[in-house]
């Protein structure tokens, strides 16, 4: 099933795959993010849906958010800030949907793309190539509320979450998981960190939980991050005119 051509929802069993297409940099803005919830959204209306699993294709997983197109318009400031809300809609999405989730890092994760990353419950990473970067302090970008306690709360190492974010270090895989930023590095091409992917994914959605008791138990977790978020959820919203 296609979304505008921006992404796709494959099911595998239980498993609902949700792949950005194409070889671009999937930068988000508005149109791509709303693609995405409403893949989520399609996710969330199955009566099975047992785990959620996110990849991109091409080189980058994801590039942040799209500046060109923020930058394009009459008041980049108004579309910097419909980016930050669609974003801060789709963590939301992610955070109440009644099945775990598991993000596939296939290539560069950069900016609002790490933060993507971050917003599922585990993350798998491709080993040789494409790193966790953000770039908000080399790009002269605030980090707003909601951004900001995302990466405290994945990045709980002080010390990680410093250089990530105050040095704009670059982290490899394995970099990653030895900071405890992500799960799991898998080496090969992209189509190995998918399978490895799909293999937590569907590891997961085999243990039968409860999927509004799991929802329930991950705003529990980050209570202070869904306070940020929960007004902002439910179904896509509508690309803003601006």
């Amino acid at each position: 099933m296609a979304t505008k051509d921006l992404c796709s929802v494959e099911k595998r069993g239980r498993v609902h795959l949700i792949t950005l297409t194409g070889a671009g940099e999937h930068r988000l803005n508005p149109t791509l993010l709303s693609a995405i919830r409403s893949a989520v959204a399609a996710v969330r209306a199955s009566p099975d849906a047992g785990a959620l699993f996110l990849a991109a294709e091409g080189k980058f997983f994801c590039n942040g958010y799209d500046l060109a197109w923020a930058r394009a318009g009459a008041s980049p400031a108004d579309r910097i800030a419909a980016m930050r809300a669609a974003l801060r809609g789709l963590v939301a999405d992610l955070l109440a949907l009644p099945a775990p989730t598991v993000a596939a890092v296939t290539g560069h994760a950069a900016a609002a793309g790490c933060g993507l990353a971050l917003a599922h419950d585990a993350v798998v990473m491709r080993a040789s190539r494409g790193f966790l970067y953000m770039g908000e302090v080399d790009a002269r970008i605030k980090i707003v509320d909601f951004f900001g306690e995302l990466i405290r709360q994945k990045v709980p190492d002080a010390v990680a979450r410093r250089d990530l974010v105050m040095k704009g270090e670059k982290m490899t895989a394995a970099e990653a998981v030895r900071r405890g930023i992500v799960d799991k590095a898998v080496d090969g091409g992209v189509g190995d960190v998918v399978d490895a992917a799909v293999a937590m994914a569907e590891g997961l959605a085999a243990r039968g939980w409860n999927g509004e008791t799991v929802a329930e138990i991950r705003k529990a977790a980050w209570p202070d991050l869904w306070r940020k978020v929960k007004d902002h959820g439910g179904e896509a919203p509508a690309r803003p005119r601006l």
